[in-house]
């Protein structure tokens, strides 16, 4: 049986709000089309992938910034906005992959759980990929994916009629400290760690791109269908 088809779309550096605007239209695309039944053969979504090109601040569903927090995080030169993903505070910025699979679940035989699951199962292997070993997912209230205390890859998403948005942030070679001004992810006395940071040597997104997409292809048992040659 043929593996489900998954459009990859590699945007390089992209301001968050062109990724935003993307994904948008995406999503109306897949929700436009007929259920699972009658798409057999049909691709299963698309997998946007880029490097945020400045700092911004993503409040998620359940909130995570103040009023007067935004005001101060905007005096720092970074973007905020509210998202409607899952979860609450989080950063993003140059030197992060993000991740962002507009997915039916249906053609993919997932449900929201296994899905977040698979994520987390990506960003592990592709830190085994790279030699960074101990790297693994925690149970709740604990998302995405750590290193001891310290969250390597942040999750968050949202699913509706079956058809997934946002995703992952993945820290290559970001800078942490814009993580000092926020609670990410609204979780108190853990940490944050990338790539760079815990193989002691320079990562950039660019490295990650060719082992994620080995990660991606091998948790979701799909093919990933780009005339780039990442593919």
């Amino acid at each position: 049986m043929a593996r489900p088809a998954v459009q990859l779309l590699w945007l390089g550096r992209l301001q968050y709000a062109e990724l935003l605007a993307l994904q948008e239209r995406w999503l109306c695309r897949m929700q436009a089309q007929p259920g699972t039944e009658a798409r057999l053969g049909a691709e299963a979504g698309a997998l946007l992938l880029c490097e945020p090109a400045g700092p911004v601040y993503t409040a998620g569903l359940r909130g995570g910034l103040t009023p007067e927090e935004t005001v101060r995080l905007r005096a720092l030169g970074a973007e905020v906005r509210a998202t409607g993903r899952g979860g609450l505070a989080t950063f993003h910025g140059p030197g992060q992959l993000l991740c962002h699979p507009v997915l039916d679940l249906r053609r993919l035989g997932l449900r929201l759980r296994t899905h977040v699951a698979a994520l987390e199962a990506c960003a592990v292997r592709l830190c085994e990929l790279l030699g960074l070993p101990g790297v693994c997912a925690r149970p709740p209230p604990y998302t995405g994916v750590w290193l001891g205390r310290s969250k390597i890859c942040a999750i968050g998403v949202r699913c509706g009629k079956h058809i997934t948005s946002h995703g992952l942030a993945l820290n290559c070679s970001t800078d942490l400290t814009w993580f000092e001004h926020i609670v990410p992810c609204g979780l108190v006395g853990t940490g944050v760690t990338s790539l760079s940071k815990e193989l002691q040597r320079h990562v950039t997104v660019d490295e990650v791109m060719t082992p994620f997409l080995v990660a991606f292809k091998e948790t979701y048992k799909c093919t990933l269908v780009s005339e780039d040659s990442l593919n």
